[in-house]
């Protein structure tokens, strides 16, 4: 279920850095809030973050046994998510904006814990 809870979850983040990279006016809830518009380079790491995002989610399907694609090391690769989206939680909770505070902040702690209760479990 928690494969399930954190790909739902992630999945929304990958929705929203796929509007900022196409240069939609989202900015206030990603990357600090400093850019309602993201500027051009801005635009490019959210396109790769996109990409990794799918891949972790991808991760995660597949170390909560919902999927079985052949992905090497799942429960180490959920487990380095779970740290990096904690520390991203902290980040959030740091930002400027009070949009990525109330809207992403929840979201990525959700995710994060969803990532480590799958990688323990799986």
């Amino acid at each position: 279920m928690s494969a399930w809870i954190g790909s739902i979850t992630f999945f929304g983040a990958v929705i929203l850095y796929i509007l900022l990279s196409l240069g939609l006016p989202y900015g206030e809830f990603a990357m600090g809030g400093r850019h309602r518009i993201m500027p051009s380079q801005m635009r490019v790491a959210c396109g790769v973050s996109v990409v990794i995002q799918l891949v972790a989610i991808l991760y995660l399907l597949q170390a909560g046994n919902v999927i079985s694609i052949g992905l090497p090391f799942d429960r180490r690769v959920c487990y380095f998510f779970a740290v990096y989206l904690m520390l991203n939680t902290i980040m959030n909770l740091l930002s400027r904006s009070m949009k990525e505070k109330l809207v992403m902040t929840p979201l990525s702690l959700i995710t994060a814990i969803c990532f480590g209760i799958t990688a323990m479990n799986g």
